[in-house]
């Protein structure tokens, strides 16, 4: 059982591999703007599903264009995986979006304007109470 454990590791690496490679270099899609970011991949272990999370930056607006542009290119991005990492049936990708880059983002701006002394947007619903 290890062994397969540890193969959906390695095919899990080498999708997210692939799938950061085809954002940046190879996507057509013109709903997939602004910097998109792999930040993990989950496979089953019997290799059928593989949830590819990714943080996109931008406003809500385009993070939402974006997901339905990848969304709309997974079945294209699923047969290339086929072909580059040799499996005879490569996963049924799902993409997810990712939101921690953005909420640690936030924490830092809050964080900077705390310490330069600044109102905060989100001072005024606790002190309200």
């Amino acid at each position: 059982m290890p062994s397969e454990s540890r193969r959906s590791e390695r095919v899990a690496e080498a999708i997210r591999e692939e799938v950061a490679t085809f954002l940046a270099e190879d996507v057509k899609d013109p709903r997939i703007r602004g910097l998109v970011t792999v930040t993990g991949v989950d496979v089953t272990r019997d290799l059928r599903f593989a949830r590819v999370y990714v943080s996109v930056m931008g406003s809500e607006t385009e993070r939402a264009t974006t997901m339905q542009g990848l969304a709309s290119v997974a079945g294209h991005l699923r047969a290339r995986l086929g072909r580059v990492l040799r499996i005879r049936s490569a996963p049924e990708i799902q993409f997810k979006l990712d939101e921690s880059i953005a909420r640690a983002a936030r924490i830092e701006d809050l964080l900077a304007r705390l310490k330069a002394g600044k109102p905060t947007d989100d001072a005024n619903s606790d002190e309200a109470d």
